[in-house]
């Protein structure tokens, strides 16, 4: 238990640290290139157009029910990737042929802006769910699969000689030996998919569903809402710092369990 409230209290302390080192960049900016006030807003804008103004309890529903869509279309998103990813990871682990043979498709998705690839998504999968999941899937997928391979290959020689003189097949070595040492690896896959995944439903909110944050970032630029915008960019940078050091939080606790030492 002190363990874990060490590790929790060095979570909150990095968090706080990357909203302060955040918030001074921000403030920076609109100074050095001399930001006009009426489209840069500044920190204490922003919380005035939260919590302070005549519409401030109006301004934070709209916001949060914005910031409930893109988060569920982002945990759409990084399901469909990370489960597509591990499943791939698992069968380039298993056949070098089978890696061959997918690999420049993944590739290919990796190189061909999803941008123009969304029209034919959406005339294929229409404007819901499946949508969301195949663009989310398609951010999150390669740099999350390039991670899994790495970590299920990570198994030392001589743990996979032991497996190997003991009869195993493929599939039991990688769930005894293959599956727990790709453990780091794994979790470095989600904390590049978590803001990836975010990415990725502001993307197919503004190309596709027209709903949450995504859509309301252009919506209000197109009605000259400044308040409105800068609202919906800090509310969603700070969820997804959160969720960054959350993961890392879980990643610490899990590591610990199975024996794995991180740096310091």
């Amino acid at each position: 238990m002190k363990t874990f409230a060490k590790k929790l209290g060095k979570s909150l302390v990095n968090t706080c640290f990357s909203l302060v080192v955040v918030t001074l960049l921000w403030v920076l900016s609109l100074w050095l290139f001399h930001v006009s006030p009426y489209i840069g807003k500044n920190p204490v804008d922003v919380y005035n157009f939260l919590f302070t103004k005549d519409l401030a309890a109006d301004n934070r529903a709209l916001v949060m029910t914005a910031l409930s869509q893109t988060l569920t279309d982002a945990s759409i998103g990084f399901c469909a990737g990370i489960a597509l990813a591990s499943l791939v990871a698992v069968l380039f682990a298993l056949s070098k042929g089978i890696e061959q043979a997918l690999m420049p498709i993944a590739m290919l998705l990796r190189s061909v802006p999803l941008i123009a690839m969304t029209p034919i998504i959406i005339l294929i999968s229409g404007r819901g769910n499946v949508t969301v999941a195949v663009m989310g899937a398609i951010v999150v997928l390669f740099p999350a699969l390039v991670n899994i391979v790495f970590g299920l290959r990570s198994v030392s020689p001589v743990m996979g000689d032991l497996v190997n003189v003991y009869g195993a097949s493929k599939l039991k070595a990688l769930r005894t030996v293959a599956f727990p040492s790709s453990l780091p690896a794994f979790f470095a896959a989600i904390k590049i998919s978590v803001p990836g995944a975010i990415t990725g439903a502001l993307l197919v909110e503004w190309l596709a569903t027209g709903s949450g944050i995504g859509y309301g970032i252009v919506s209000a630029v197109g009605r000259a809402k400044a308040y409105e915008v800068w609202a919906y960019v800090v509310v969603i940078t700070v969820v997804s710092i959160l969720l960054y050091n959350l993961v890392t939080l879980i990643e610490d606790y899990v590591l610990e369990r199975f024996g794995f030492v991180k740096a310091k």
